[in-house]
């Protein structure tokens, strides 16, 4: 073999060897550079006062607030991605859901209807004091629910609509409205607890009212059903322990001057925003049966009185207690 032919046949693994010893060498460089960096970003005085300020590290002031002592509290930033996100996005489509249920059920259902032409005998059921207590307690009810779902969707719903300065006004007003309104809210529920709770004790046989929501569906005789059935009662607890925690909440809101942190108050919030939206899920219901869903229902808060023939169909024990007279003989027990 030529000397020639020798050389060239080294050749090819000379190149291998020198190409590896290369991507080491700069390999090597590269590891060196990103630990360089990562040792800069670690001593860099900038970064670190900004992580500490992140971490929510107390600084001083002169006010003697502990809310003024952290820069930036991180916890705001969760808040407001929950605040944004699954609760803005998930409450419309619960509202939308009951809504869409309701309507189907009017549909197939229809209007509960006397089963007997009406008597023309008036029996009263809510004297003007409970009447006034009622109602009062509903436009406040309504008026925080407007303003509430404005502040929680606004931004979204009402500013492609009403414009910026439109709504940045109407947002003021809503507020407002709403702080102030909350604590009469909430007030009248507890003296709507302290008027009608002896009156809304759970029996059994609220719970086989259930069965067939009161006759409103399927066949066969009605349950009985006392001055308030089943689900005048249980919408009555439903606003006793919801009403009282969205309350409670919005109180420890509209009162920061009592010492709470701000991360009690984001918790408040959410707390708050969740259990209303479900609040007024559940309002939908009652103002279904309280309206068209029931045939004189809404005479009964309206004017305080109700046909005999209402009474003897849908609270037939209280009938007979105001009457004397025996409803019937086919309600279920």
């Amino acid at each position: 073999m030529s000397p020639y032919n020798e050389y060239t046949s080294l050749s090819p693994h000379l190149s291998t060897r020198r190409l590896r010893v290369a991507l080491v060498v700069l390999l090597v460089f590269l590891l060196g550079g990103f630990f360089m960096v990562f040792a800069q970003l670690e001593n860099n005085p900038r970064a670190n006062f900004w992580r500490a300020v992140r971490e929510g590290v107390p600084g001083y002031t002169s006010v003697d607030s502990e809310a003024h002592k952290v820069l930036i509290q991180n916890s705001g930033q969760n808040w407001r991605q929950i605040r944004n996100g699954p609760m803005a996005n998930i409450a419309p489509w619960v509202l939308a859901a009951v809504l869409a249920v309701l309507g189907l059920f009017y549909v197939t259902a229809g209007t509960d209807r006397l089963e007997e032409p009406r008597a023309g005998v008036k029996i009263k059921r809510f004297t003007l004091a409970e009447r006034m207590l009622h109602w009062i307690t509903a436009i406040l009810f309504i008026l925080m629910a407007i303003t509430g779902l404005s502040m929680l969707f606004g931004r979204a719903v009402l500013i492609p609509v009403l414009g910026y300065s439109p709504f940045s006004s109407y947002l003021q007003v809503s507020k407002l409205v709403h702080n102030y309104c909350g604590p009469l809210f909430l007030a009248g529920i507890l003296v709507e607890i302290v008027v009608w709770i002896k009156d809304n004790i759970p029996r059994k046989l609220d719970f086989i009212w259930f069965k067939n929501l009161g006759g409103m569906i399927g066949k066969g005789p009605r349950p009985h059903a006392e001055k308030i059935n089943g689900g005048e009662k249980a919408w009555f607890w439903i606003m006793v322990l919801v009403g009282l925690c969205v309350g409670i909440t919005g109180l420890i809101m509209d009162f920061p001057n009592f010492g709470q942190s701000r991360l009690t108050m984001q918790i408040s919030h959410v707390i708050h925003a969740s259990l209303a939206i479900l609040f007024i899920a559940a309002s939908f219901g009652h103002i279904y049966i309280g309206t068209i869903g029931a045939e004189g229902t809404f005479e009964g808060m309206w004017s305080g009185y109700v046909d005999a023939s209402w009474a003897k169909q849908h609270q037939d024990l209280w009938f007979e207690e105001k009457t004397g007279e025996k409803a019937s003989d086919e309600s279920t027990a």
